[in-house]
């Protein structure tokens, strides 16, 4: 029997290339060796979303991304958070049992209390409980998470732990598969790949607008003429070639090349994105058929819904046994 994996995204729209090499493609492997869980997280978007007008875009724009990247909806369940309610339900039954102080710890929630001093919201507070919802309310046994994201994994399991001693057990400790997925720099070579930054590059641009944004990266901050030594070990265009030159060895030439001087900066940017739009061309053609089929993206949604709202039920049946609520 496979084991049950739970992963959830918070729904920014168009992904990026730093989303699908740090997260998608290690969902679309997981499929092979567990049954999966993946769910656009649209009420944790809520605690630091003040602009909801385009919330149902970016949701369709990310199922868009994911289903075109290969995560197949026969395979796993796809479906919205909030569109299986009883997960508001056990995120209010686990903070029942959820110490105040084990949440004010949390160091992402100083960092949001810091970025946002005027919406110190419940939610934000919260935040570890819901996520502990999203993960028990489907009894997923793995979650697949970098290092970064060890501590609010922790906050989980302590809650669980917490839960099946005062109530008997119920719930599995949640382990974390830990993803050797790379942190992806974006364009100014300094900051992880971000949309907020604008240093991005959508999966789904063009090869235009591709070529355009890797054009305008930032790389060797020291070279500053074609004829100078280059030092690819600090250019975050020869790091991306990793990625999407898939002959290792090229990658090696474009290196000793750019040391000796032999390549300059805008070549190697422009083989850099032949690279991308080669590697994403076969993703770009299905990403158009979806955006051409948005009533059998609505299906898989619907469907992913109803096929997680039936374990969602059993669960919370079990939970309020548990408590002597039913």
């Amino acid at each position: 029997m496979k084991g049950r994996v739970f992963s959830g995204a918070r729904p920014t729209g168009r992904q990026h290339i730093g989303n699908y090499l740090g997260a998608i493609q290690n969902y679309v492997k997981l499929q092979q060796d567990y049954e999966c869980i993946y769910c656009i997280v649209d009420v944790h978007a809520l605690t630091t979303l003040e602009d909801t007008d385009k919330l149902q875009e970016n949701i369709r724009e990310m199922m868009h991304d994911w289903l075109a990247a290969g995560l197949d909806p026969q395979q796993s369940i796809l479906f919205v958070q909030s569109h299986v309610p009883q997960v508001m339900e056990l995120h209010t039954l686990l903070s029942m049992v959820t110490p105040l102080g084990w949440l004010t710890r949390v160091a992402t929630f100083k960092e949001k209390a810091r970025l946002q001093p005027e919406n110190i919201n419940y939610g934000l507070v919260g935040y570890p409980v819901l996520m502990t919802a999203d993960i028990v309310l489907y009894k997923a046994e793995t979650v697949p998470v970098g290092e970064d994201q060890l501590p609010h994994l922790e906050v989980a399991r302590e809650i669980v732990r917490r839960f099946n001693n005062i109530f008997g057990p119920t719930f599995p400790e949640p382990q974390a598969k830990l993803t050797d997925a790379p942190i992806i720099l974006g364009l100014d070579g300094v900051n992880k790949m971000s949309k907020s930054l604008n240093n991005e590059i959508e999966l789904a641009a063009s090869p235009e607008e591709t070529r355009e944004r890797v054009m305008g990266a930032f790389t060797d901050p020291e070279r500053k003429y074609r004829s100078d030594p280059g030092h690819p070990e600090v250019c975050n265009v020869w790091r991306l070639h990793h990625h999407f030159t898939k002959n290792h060895d090229q990658v090696d030439v474009i290196a000793q090349e750019c040391r000796d001087a032999l390549r300059g900066c805008v070549e190697c940017k422009e083989q850099l994105a032949e690279g991308i739009n080669r590697d994403l061309a076969p993703f770009r053609e299905r990403r158009a058929a979806l955006a051409a089929s948005p009533q059998y993206v609505e299906e898989v949604i619907a469907d992913g819904a109803r096929r997680a709202h039936a374990i969602a039920t059993e669960t919370l049946r079990e939970v309020k046994e548990r408590m002597g609520l039913i």
